[in-house]
């Protein structure tokens, strides 16, 4: 009776298997997940994470009745993974207006001092405001204060960074 039965199928098959459906069906992967994407580098990187999906449930996948149709559903649900995700939405800011710190890492370093010499919250207030370009509502939202008291202190610690600075006034602000 038992001899009837097909023997079991060892892991070294499924891995053989595995890497021929994935030679042969990468190309095509790949392009469906451009057309979702509509990027080369997003879409390498969707095409890893199916094949990889589909490698670590290789003995499930393989049942199904139309592999690639199969392969199709995990590359879609890969891809709607990114997009729920809130770094898919971030965008890379265009060149950084610190002209003067490129040419001077001595001025940069001036800067950064002028910056610790401020109280702490202070610190934050400036650092949000201009450094990582957030308005006064978010600053204010980050912060856990009122938007007035963001305006305020944004006021008052420009005002003590002018005086810290006079010096390199020129240099900083051309």
């Amino acid at each position: 009776m038992l001899d009837t039965l097909d023997p079991p199928v060892s892991g070294i098959h499924l891995r053989v298997d595995f890497a021929g459906f994935a030679h042969a069906s990468t190309a095509r992967l790949h392009s469906s997940a451009f057309q979702l994407c509509r990027d080369w580098h997003l879409a390498q990187d969707l095409t890893q994470t199916t094949l990889t999906k589909l490698f670590l449930s290789w003995d499930r996948a393989v049942d199904s009745d139309n592999l690639i149709a199969y392969a199709q559903r995990v590359l879609l649900r890969a891809y709607l993974d990114h997009r729920r995700r809130r770094s898919s939405t971030e965008a890379v800011p265009g060149e950084l207006r610190e002209p003067a710190y490129s040419m001077s890492p001595e001025l940069r370093l001036t800067m950064l001092d002028a910056l610790a010499r401020l109280p702490a919250r202070d610190r934050a207030i400036v650092m949000l405001r201009y450094f990582a370009d957030h308005s006064v509502e978010q600053v204010a939202q980050e912060l856990g204060v009122p938007v007035t008291v963001v305006k305020s202190q944004t006021r008052r610690s420009l005002i003590k960074l002018r005086q810290m600075l006079v010096n390199d006034r020129p240099v900083l602000f051309t």
